[in-house]
């Protein structure tokens, strides 16, 4: 007699399985524990299955849940105008809407004007997107187990979850007292995400913030995306394990801000006229926090070197780094100075950062022994027989290394990139050559991402 593994097991099996939904989909098929077992995964985050070219996908999960209405709720679809036969012919297993871990307000707006349209419904207004919404939300959706949630700042359905742990809001002319009344609600807000926060006036811009100060202990990590803020805040979240900016109108807030526990920093920043001053501002905030960080992205659009050479300074113990890198000397700085890095990300074909060549000279010779990681983005070009020359020099020197660890590469390629037509040299030659040093374990792991 075959032995069943304990549910306990299965959940830490099932958990590792997580991104691969084909696999997770299998198990629903093996026996009931398993099924009883994948489909609270498969279910967590459901909204993650959208697609939008594949209509059928919203189809079935709007049916499933519409499915997992009561029979009150049928009466105020049918009152309403609102008849949908859905071809489920039997109940539901199970109250797929309760394994909800996470809501994206988008997706599902988005799905249900797939479905409307699929019932020919003639007219489609947010109306009835919101009193979809309304109606699943009185699907017995068990709310208060919701972890994650994206909404926009106009919208207001009858429901408010306390114990989200992430909360992303995109914020619109239109300003709803609910989301004021959302943030503030929360018992252990961990991830919050805030864009275009400018839109708002005044009153509402204060009524947020005063909102926030209630999770000043307990957010570690903030995203502000388009959002040109007036008063300074951010400092006051004092155990921020993660920031993330984009805009040089919101680098002011660093200004001498000291937070402990940071180790991940993501920023933006473009040439302007308030570029200089943004500059010493991260300049100072580097020299104050960097000793902390593991992470640092810095996405500019113009070169400014002194920001290399404070990161080569005040950062000793990053991990990962992306900025950009035009001289070799200041790559030489980094790999001396940064001694625990392990991943490094280069913009391969950007025509204004450092020599191709050079970099995977400097990356071989210089690299201290904790580095095993390189992700080269190509965003319009991919020159593919200089790319293969180039991998093929840097894996021999990479051989010869005395402390050498087998290298993860990763290549991220824009949907619009393009190859030469005349090369002579295509995909299939890199994955051959990698292949190749994969034998020698010079290459532990390649990866293709676009």
């Amino acid at each position: 007699m075959p032995c069943q593994l304990p549910a306990d097991c299965l959940i830490d099996i099932f958990e590792n399985l997580y991104d691969d939904k084909n696999t997770l989909y299998s198990c629903l098929l093996v026996n009931s524990l398993c099924c009883e077992t994948a489909v609270r995964i498969l279910w967590r985050n459901v909204w993650k299955f959208y697609n939008n070219n594949k209509p059928y996908i919203s189809l079935s999960i709007i049916n499933t849940l519409i499915a997992c209405l009561p029979k009150e709720s049928e009466e105020i679809l049918h009152k309403n105008g609102i008849n949908i036969a859905v071809p489920i012919q039997k109940p539901p297993l199970f109250n797929y809407a309760s394994f909800c871990k996470v809501i994206s307000i988008y997706k599902i707006d988005v799905m249900i004007q797939h479905t409307l349209k699929k019932y020919k419904k003639q007219s489609i207004t947010s109306e009835d997107s919101k009193f979809y919404l309304y109606l699943l939300s009185e699907a017995k959706i068990h709310l208060s187990n919701l972890v994650k949630l994206r909404c926009d700042s106009d919208i207001c359905p009858k429901f408010i979850s306390h114990n989200l742990q992430s909360l992303t809001i995109n914020f619109r002319n239109l300003f709803s007292k609910w989301i004021r009344d959302l943030i503030s609600s929360q018992n252990n807000l961990k991830i919050l995400k805030i864009a275009n926060l400018q839109y708002i006036s005044n009153y509402e811009y204060k009524e947020i913030i005063l909102s926030l100060t209630k999770h000043s202990l307990t957010l570690t990590r903030l995203t502000l995306k388009n959002c040109k803020i007036t008063k300074q805040f951010i400092a006051m979240f004092k155990n921020l394990q993660e920031l993330n900016l984009d805009q040089n109108d919101t680098f002011y807030q660093l200004q001498n801000a000291y937070f402990s526990q940071l180790k991940i920093l993501k920023i933006v920043y473009y040439n302007s006229y308030s570029s200089k001053d943004s500059i010493k501002i991260l300049f100072k905030f580097l020299e104050i926090n960097g000793n902390n960080l593991t992470v640092l992205y810095i996405y500019n659009n113009y070169y400014e070197q002194s920001l290399n050479l404070a990161l080569a300074k005040y950062c000793p113990n990053l991990k990962i780094l992306y900025t950009y890198i035009r001289d070799e000397e200041t790559l030489k700085l980094i790999l001396n100075n940064c001694q625990y890095l392990e991943v490094i990300e280069f913009c391969y074909d950007g025509r204004e950062w450092l020599d191709s060549k050079i970099f995977f000279k400097v990356l071989a010779n210089y690299s201290q022994k904790y580095f095993y990681g390189l992700i080269l983005d190509f965003y319009s070009r991919l020159p593919i027989e200089e790319l293969y020359q180039d991998l093929k020099e840097f894996f021999i020197n990479w051989q010869g290394r005395t402390s050498q660890r087998s290298l993860s590469l990763i290549f991220v390629i824009s949907e619009t990139y393009y190859i030469t037509k005349s090369a002579k040299i295509n995909m299939k030659d890199i994955k051959l050559l990698i292949d190749k040093y994969k034998k020698f374990s010079i290459i532990k792991k390649f990866e293709l991402k676009r």
